[in-house]
């Protein structure tokens, strides 16, 4: 954030100013929505609010999470939701941020129950998803974040796993890779902690983060350095 922060004084000391300030969409499931933030909201929120001051404005932000929503839902509501975006006449926004994944992967009923999307249609859902996207505006991914297994099932009848997520995230991240598309592997960061480490950033249901961990987020992304130019 004060990476941000000094480039937005440069640019406004300097001749490169620009006339209107970014406009960014943020699509996804619960991650996007903030869910389990009672404090500030989720990591979107809490930087929408840190750039909202009219003497120095920053990004103009979205939040167009949604909970529950897999690749498909995402895909279906991308472009009309995008287009609504632009504020000003013949407009669009000019950065968006995808995170959408964890809800593929869970397992119905059981622990090795079937999968709400298997790895190959969601490898295919999710192909179509960022090549949607890049046709839109440069693109940006954040990653799933690490599950708690000993709190499942979540609602009674979900199985998340962080052996599943794995996977989920391969996929993703490759997918990334290959279309040039910035990706942070949140899931990744998490697990190199541990698991403990993880569990005091998660809810009880074992899913959501927590107070601490959309805090944690929000530091992580802040520092983002392909967003954070991308922002400027």
């Amino acid at each position: 954030m004060a990476a941000l922060t000094s480039r937005a004084a440069e640019s406004r000391n300097g001749q490169a100013k620009s006339a209107h300030p970014k406009k960014v969409v943020v699509i996804g499931d619960s991650l996007i929505y903030g869910y389990g933030d009672i404090e500030g909201g989720g990591w979107v929120e809490r930087l929408r609010r840190q750039w909202m001051d009219p003497s120095q404005p920053g990004p103009i932000i979205y939040n167009l999470g949604v909970r529950g929503d897999g690749v498909q839902r995402v895909a279906r509501r991308l472009d009309g939701e995008f287009k609504l975006r632009g504020e000003l006449r013949r407009r669009v926004p000019d950065i968006l941020v995808l995170s959408v994944g964890l809800n593929d992967s869970a397992r119905i009923g059981r622990s090795i129950g079937r999968p709400i999307m298997d790895r190959v249609a969601f490898t295919q859902e999710l192909y179509g998803l960022l090549d949607q996207a890049t046709q839109l505006c440069p693109t940006f991914f954040v990653g799933m974040v690490p599950v708690n297994e000993a709190a499942m099932p979540y609602a009674d009848i979900l199985h998340f796993s962080n052996s599943d997520q794995i996977h989920y995230n391969q996929i993703t991240r490759h997918a990334c890779a290959a279309r040039q598309i910035p990706y942070l592997d949140l899931f990744q960061r998490w697990q190199s902690q541990g698991q403990a480490w993880c569990n005091e950033r998660l809810c009880e249901d074992g899913l959501h983060p927590n107070v601490l961990g959309y805090r944690t987020l929000v530091q992580e992304i802040s520092v983002w350095e392909p967003l954070m130019q991308a922002l400027v």
